[in-house]
């Protein structure tokens, strides 16, 4: 199938729609989530609010790969744009912070669908050649609801309601369906599959247990816990009942058979770490600034202008490279070295870090992230055949997204670990004003008094620290791991044509 002039075009659209509605949840409630998780039971919930989407989004991709492959990327992709609007309408109706969290997986549940649909789409009816300026789009499309997301999530907080932050998906959502109903034409699915049910449950299972293992240990429960031992054994056990079930499955969720290839076992080690730094720190970012810096919501929206101006750039630009030169292998190398650099530049924030030098930090890691993520993917598709293109996507993205949702449970306990530490050398006085410190909001911390602020301040810009060295020695490792990934010819064919079905020539 080819797809050429205003006919792409408006696929192109529809796919990008609903790639912005999975990213924009990714971060519109960065800057709500002070505001929420005060309202609706303490800071102390802050990581489960975006945990929770993440891991149901990572658990669902590689589901959603198959499904693709057996009933169509069509249906599936629509299917998967219905629930993350479900999800997305009783997010906002939630009461307690447990309805929020339980719909927040569900919205996650759906842009895992999002994700992977419309990047398998797109490897179906775009040549790889072709296919790095319309990666660098996808990659701009993360950019703009960056931009839109902490700008939206500010203004609903300050003017509305944090229930807005999701209303906000429906009409977006409703222009999406629409365009994907009457405008999406794809050719009729010919090949059967079967579906690894065991695997799904055994992945979706190992993958829970380890996160609430990093998310509750040191914090809701002691490491020696029976429940934190418990979860770790779990997580673990299911993990290798997992690899079992796969070596042996039919049609596995995941095929082992594709880490064969260095070039996709290398993309994918470096999705994860690069997933891992990314998400588990930047998520502090605006909490840093409405905290520390004293800004409105919508203020710290503004103020992450400059990340998401780097990644737009970045990401546009080295797309355009790569479809003229059809090169990739250096920015891979580029793009985790610049984030190195950036996440060691985030710990230095302070109290009297000036502005302007806050967002040349941010700047830094925008462009860092914008050269290597959506690169990622168009290296695993160049390195499968058509048969494997769905599932070698959402393996792909798994990998970045389950890095996300460990990035962002043992950074949120990193954190709130050294704070409790920090606050242990106010006065005692103070420390009764604040308790833990994870449960106080913006608006409280502007009401302390003015000795016990600027104290709390301090201690709370020291313990992020923490949390941005880790980020920064998580970064080191995918850099070293770039100078490993092969430099494979681009294929010339889109993945439904006949050349497609052959693997990609190059080393392997």
């Amino acid at each position: 199938m080819t797809l050429r002039g205003r006919a792409l075009a408006t696929v192109f659209v529809a796919l990008m729609l609903g790639m912005f509605l999975a990213a924009l949840d990714q971060t519109i409630v960065s800057t709500a989530l002070p505001t929420i998780v005060g309202d609706l039971g303490g800071l102390n919930h802050l990581s489960w609010v975006v945990t929770s989407y993440l891991l149901a989004s990572t658990v669902s991709t590689p589901l959603y790969g198959k499904l693709g492959d057996m009933l169509g990327r069509k249906p599936v992709f629509l299917a998967a744009i219905l629930i993350f609007l479900a999800g997305s309408l009783l997010a906002g109706l939630s009461q307690t912070m447990v309805e929020l969290i339980g719909f927040r997986a569900l919205q996650g549940i759906g842009a895992g669908g999002l994700m992977v649909g419309a990047q398998a789409i797109i490897a179906d009816i775009v040549p790889p050649r072709e296919r790095g300026r319309y990666m660098g789009l996808i990659g701009s499309v993360f950019a703009v609801a960056s931009v839109a997301g902490p700008l939206l999530g500010g203004f609903f907080v300050d003017q509305l309601s944090w229930r807005w932050v999701f209303y906000v998906n429906m009409p977006v959502g409703a222009i999406a369906v629409a365009i994907v109903i009457f405008k999406l034409h794809l050719p009729a699915q010919t090949l059967r599959h079967t579906i690894d049910y065991l695997g799904a449950a055994l992945l979706t299972g190992s993958v829970g247990a380890l996160t609430l293992f990093a998310t509750w240990g040191g914090t809701e429960y002691a490491w020696s816990s029976p429940v934190i031992v418990g979860l770790g054994i779990a997580g673990i056990v299911l993990l290798a009942a997992f690899v079992l079930q796969e070596r042996r499955a039919v049609e596995p969720i995941i095929p082992l058979k594709l880490f064969r290839s260095s070039v996709f076992s290398v993309a994918s080690g470096m999705g994860f770490l690069v997933g891992f730094a990314m998400f588990g720190a930047i998520i502090f970012l605006p909490l840093f600034l409405q905290i520390v810096y004293g800004v409105s919501a919508t203020s710290s929206g503004l103020r992450m202008l400059p990340l998401m101006a780097g990644l737009l750039t970045a990401s546009i630009a080295s797309g355009r490279a790569i479809t003229r030169f059809g090169r990739y292998r250096v920015f891979p190398i580029a793009g985790t070295a610049i984030l190195a650099a950036g996440m060691a530049m985030l710990t230095q924030l302070g109290v009297n870090t000036a502005p302007w030098l806050a967002s040349v930090y941010m700047l830094v890691i925008g462009v860092g992230i914008g050269l290597v993520m959506q690169v990622l993917v168009l290296v695993v598709q160049n390195d499968v055949g058509r048969a494997d293109i769905g599932v070698a996507t959402s393996t792909a993205t798994f990998f970045r997204s389950v890095g996300g949702s460990f990035g962002v449970a043992i950074f949120g306990t990193i954190f709130a670990s050294r704070l409790a530490s920090e606050l242990q050398h106010l006065p005692r006085s103070a420390v009764a004003q604040i308790g833990s410190g994870v449960h106080i909001s913006p608006a409280q911390v502007r009401h302390l008094p003015p000795a016990v602020h600027t104290d709390f301040l301090y201690a709370f810009a020291h313990a992020l620290h923490g949390v941005f060295l880790w980020g920064t020695v998580l970064a080191i490792v995918p850099f070293v791991l770039s100078w490993f990934l092969k430099e494979v010819p681009l294929r010339t064919g889109h993945a439904l044509s006949t050349e497609a079905e052959l693997p990609a020539t190059g080393p392997a």
